[in-house]
């Protein structure tokens, strides 16, 4: 018996998975697969410009080439024929500055061209000195990009960090990590669509979910019934002798060999409108029944999921101001799909960016307006103080301020052995100066109930 499995099965005129083989005896959604754990969920950052369109103005400069005056330049058409560098230099930024530097990503460019000067521009702006951390891997890159995607696949090495192509990586690729995946060229073909998108649904330890960061409006192949669906059949041919021409293919990408294209024009932008240039950012969600929704209906979500984590505002504080509980009820929250990352998009959705987790749970199951942790901190120490020795006062004092710097994450029980080591060099030291541990244990819990009141 033979057994054929594909994630992207082909129905056209001229290929039909189908037609050759006969209907499939079992399928598997990709939202299943989310759904059952083996495939990593994902959100979309559809990032709309004011720099989508272009169109000649006389305020800016032709480097080369020759430009249509009456031409509006559309997606399709930058980076093939219209280079720009001012607005990949902005594309590039945005997507630095909302990303985790330290995660391995996919940036698709639009030509290998293109991808060279991603590259450039992401080694100029990125915090990390190395000069290796951004490598581009396309055909002309020959065996040294082959050793670039091995580094980049080995999920031992950090290096290099993103990777910049135009199609070679589409399809291959079996990078367990990747966290980002940076769409900057436009994709037409569903096929493709998927492809990209499975590089970064392997699962990974410690791997909640990965960002799809969206230029180029290729989200809207999330309305297609094909995306997580059977391929609809191919129109049948038209009668007669002169059946309607399909639409020409995507030209292939150019190899070392091919003759160059047409040349491109070049234009640098009139004094200061680079700066001009702003984002719109709207972030798209994975449901519990596998459709993407926007950053409202995901927050209706989480209202109806939190009714069944918690009954009252008083229990939420009570489950907030106890270590133990609130690490039990992240760690729910993170299960049903709410993890730091997300928690942190609904903090920036709320305006209120500076705040603690508790505040987006506060608002959005009982409409409490959120404070920032500073807030917080500065309540605990005028009403949680008062009893202590200047010593423990100070003790505690410290661990506010780390609460108000970083966090939640501050407050754990786990972090009391850290506090003592950096303040005092050791438990045994800490002990002559605070008492117990058992009452460095009480006084770190004890504030806590201040700081959720």
């Amino acid at each position: 018996m033979q057994l054929g499995l594909t994630a992207t099965p082909k129905r056209d005129v001229n290929a039909d998975t189908y037609g050759y083989f006969g209907d499939p005896v079992y399928t598997y959604a990709l939202k299943q697969g989310i759904g059952d754990g083996f495939l990593t969920p994902f959100k979309v950052r559809q990032m709309a410009s004011t720099l989508d369109e272009y169109t000649w103005s006389d305020e800016d400069e032709i480097v080369s080439g020759e430009i249509d005056p009456e031409k509006t330049y559309r997606e399709g058409d930058f980076n093939t024929t219209l280079v720009i560098p001012e607005r990949e230099q902005s594309r590039v930024e945005e997507f630095m500055d909302q990303i985790d530097q330290r995660q391995k990503t996919l940036v698709f460019c639009a030509t290998q061209e293109h991808a060279a000067r991603v590259r450039d521009i992401i080694n100029q702006v990125k915090d990390n000195p190395d000069p290796h951390y951004c490598q581009r891997v396309t055909a002309d890159d020959g065996k040294l990009g082959e050793q670039h995607l091995r580094e980049f696949q080995d999920n031992e090495k950090s290096l290099p960090t993103i990777l910049t192509t135009s199609h070679k990586l589409s399809t291959g690729v079996d990078a367990r990590n990747i966290r980002n995946i940076v769409l900057m060229r436009p994709i037409k073909s569903m096929i493709e669509f998927k492809q990209i998108i499975g590089r970064g649904t392997r699962t990974f330890d410690g791997k909640d979910f990965f960002t799809v960061f969206d230029f180029v409006k290729a989200y809207e192949h999330f309305n297609d019934p094909e995306w997580d669906g059977e391929p609809l059949p191919p129109d049948p041919p038209s009668p007669g002798p002169s059946p309607k021409p399909r639409p020409p293919p995507d030209p292939p990408e150019p190899g070392p060999d091919d003759p160059p294209r047409g040349e491109k024009v070049v234009v640098k932008l009139g004094d200061g409108k680079e700066r001009q240039i702003r984002y719109i950012a709207a972030t798209t969600y994975w449901s519990h029944d596998g459709r993407p929704i926007t950053a409202q209906e995901f927050m209706e979500q989480l209202f109806g999921d939190l009714g069944n984590l918690v009954a009252s505002e008083d229990e939420l504080r009570a489950v907030w101001s106890d270590p133990e509980r609130r690490e039990g009820f992240i760690q729910r929250l993170s299960e049903l799909g709410y993890d730091a990352d997300r928690m942190e998009d609904m903090r920036r959705l709320i305006d209120a960016p500076n705040s603690d987790v508790f505040d987006v749970l506060a608002y959005v199951r009982f409409t409490l307006a959120p404070l920032a942790r500073a807030q917080r901190a500065e309540a605990a120490r005028s009403a949680g103080l008062g009893g202590y020795e200047v010593e423990m006062r100070q003790f505690l004092d410290y661990v506010l301020q780390a609460y108000a710097d970083h966090g939640v994450e501050e407050l754990s029980l786990g972090k009391i052995r850290d506090f003592l080591r950096i303040r005092y060099g050791g438990t045994n030291d800490a002990k002559a100066m605070l008492g117990s541990v058992a009452e460095i244990r009480k006084a770190f819990v004890d504030i806590q109930g201040h700081l959720f009141r």
